[in-house]
């Protein structure tokens, strides 16, 4: 049976996400802003909630963990190179790691930039991936702790996953980077498309996200420093693609 994925709004922007293993009864929650959403949502559903996983050690990803844990049992899975600024692991991965989920096999993949250390969890059979702050709806995190070349890195990893895989990701910025995008990328026609279902779903108070990569290959100018077309338009034809993501990020932050 299929994995069941629900998406929790928590805080004021922020995502969690429920994963369900209807054969196993096994649940996952991927990061704990507060514990009140999650909390109802599996009520709702009578899930028993089994593991936490955490992406990074940003604390609107990591505030309800503890509380959660305490409150469930679950096991906490995140990564080793973070457990210093973690909550208390049960399991501490490491980049290129799996492990068992259900009847599912989950990947762990280094997507460092944002924080130093922050991991994504990839289910190739169910195609889901947990991104967390690194790659999101139309845009990527802030580089906080990383630099351009490592984000570029990551972004290329996950870049690299089947196009049907549905990007998980933190939060609700979709409406923010579409308007940002649109300054980077003005030609791009399936981003037009893109930004004014956005626009639809966010008067809706329905969320963006997940979102399957291929949309995110033609539409997310992060994910494009590469094409020679996006570096003509920024007058960086000759730069090397890491410094033209650079570039687009830079303009995010001052935009």
């Amino acid at each position: 049976m299929p994995l069941t994925l629900v998406t929790v709004p928590c805080l004021s922007d922020n995502y969690a996400y429920l994963v369900h293993d209807p054969a196993t009864g096994a649940t996952a929650v991927v990061d704990v802003p507060e514990t009140g959403p999650v909390e109802a949502a599996l009520e709702e559903r009578g899930w028993t909630l089994s593991d936490i996983w955490i992406t990074h050690h940003h604390h609107d990803h990591i505030g309800g963990v503890d509380a959660l844990r305490k409150a469930t049992g679950a096991r906490v899975t995140g990564a080793r190179a973070d457990d210093h600024r973690l909550p208390q692991l049960d399991t501490a991965v490491e980049p290129g790691d799996s492990f068992a989920f259900g009847g599912e096999t989950v990947e762990v993949i280094d997507v460092s930039g944002h924080t130093v250390g922050h991991i994504a969890f990839h289910i190739p059979g169910a195609e889901m991936a947990f991104t967390g702050d690194s790659l999101m709806g139309l845009g990527c995190g802030r580089l906080f702790e990383g630099d351009a070349e490592m984000m570029w890195n990551s972004l290329c990893r996950l870049r690299s996953l089947p196009g049907a895989t549905m990007i998980c990701s933190g939060h609700e910025y979709s409406q923010s980077n579409a308007r940002f995008a649109l300054t980077i990328d003005p030609e791009n026609a399936a981003l037009a498309e893109r930004a004014a279902d956005i626009a639809s779903k966010r008067e809706a108070g329905t969320p963006t996200v997940p979102v399957a990569l291929t949309l995110e290959q033609e539409t997310n100018p992060f994910l494009r420093a590469d094409l020679l077309s996006l570096k003509a338009a920024l007058d960086m034809a000759e730069a090397p693609d890491a410094a033209v993501f650079g570039e687009i990020r830079r303009r995010k932050d001052s935009f």
